[in-house]
């Protein structure tokens, strides 16, 4: 298993990776034996975030500003807060932003989320139906409305927003593996296999995501897979951010296995680059949250 075969990194592999993501294949094969974990440099607050943060606060203190306009620059200010991690910033925010102008679904949708993270699931499907009442075309918000319900144990309901959301566009292969990791729970690992099977053939398989689905389904190797990342990551931002959608789906895959220690570690792995807007680093904490809660149940029960 996982917390077998690899270790904790060296010097050497750190200074890899930290060299900023210029290897080859031969760098591989000679310096980077496949019992370590590759990792990418944490991404850190760009100087366009910082003069974004400025700009906004010094517009915000005009006073010829409408309520729109307040609306408008809280709600960037929020999202700029939470692209750099600022969670509780960016919530301030985006509630301002709302009570200058409720009929916002963005805001909504991404307030659901952050209910959704905190594990207040009631919360989350009241903000998801806010916004597909004020657009009901909003995919966004029906899909993290689907995952809301997944990790609220509402499998059923999951399944009907994400098949949804999945036939919107079947060559996403984000959808596919939502809907698989719902499946997971409802059908059980081999069906939800053979269904994620079938729909990455009907693909056209161009989303980088559906390697993350091959994996899944046998396709290829963890090794390979996390090699293929390391050979055709452009950059170190997207480095990051593949490396933190692996590791999130691959603790998933372990935790279906019973292997929690390993989950645990992967999950700590996929927030290691600080990929902060994208939703498997926002449900990486909220995973481990839920093993930890679990964890605690069952020593009380045994004590």
């Amino acid at each position: 298993m996982l917390k077998n075969r690899w270790l904790p990194l060296t010097v050497a592999c750190s200074l890899l990776l930290l060299s900023g993501c210029q290897t080859t294949s031969q760098t591989i094969e000679v310096t980077q034996p496949w019992h370590l974990l590759p990792m990418a440099v944490p991404l850190q607050p760009t100087t366009q975030q910082e003069v974004q943060l400025a700009r906004i606060d010094q517009i915000l203190l005009r006073d010829d500003l409408t309520d729109q306009d307040k609306a408008q620059i809280y709600y960037e200010r929020g999202l700029v807060n939470d692209n750099l991690g600022l969670r509780d910033l960016a919530r301030l925010d985006f509630n301002r932003s709302l009570s200058f102008n409720p009929a916002q679904p963005d805001v909504f949708n991404i307030l659901g989320v952050y209910f959704t993270q905190n594990g207040l699931y009631d919360a989350a499907y009241e903000a998801f139906d806010s916004t597909l009442e004020l657009d009901e075309s909003h995919q966004f918000a029906e899909r993290n409305r689907g995952i809301a319900l997944y990790y609220g144990g509402r499998y059923m309901l999951a399944e009907r927003d994400l098949i949804k959301h999945y036939n919107d566009n079947v060559n996403d292969a984000y959808r596919a593996l939502w809907l698989y990791l719902v499946e997971v729970e409802k059908d059980g690992l081999e069906a939800a296999k053979a269904q994620l099977t079938t729909r990455y053939a009907n693909s056209d398989k161009q989303d980088w995501g559906w390697e993350i689905a091959k994996l899944y389904i046998n396709e290829v190797s963890e090794e390979q897979f996390f090699r293929d990342i390391m050979l055709t990551s452009q950059n170190n931002a997207q480095l990051a951010q593949r490396l933190c959608e692996g590791y999130f789906y691959l603790a998933k895959r372990y935790q279906a296995l019973g292997d929690i220690s390993s989950a645990v570690a992967l999950y700590k792995l996929a927030m290691s680059g600080n990929v902060y807007d994208y939703v498997e680093h926002r449900y990486a904490m909220l995973e481990l949250s839920r093993i930890a809660q679990q964890v605690a149940q069952q020593s009380l029960s045994k004590s």
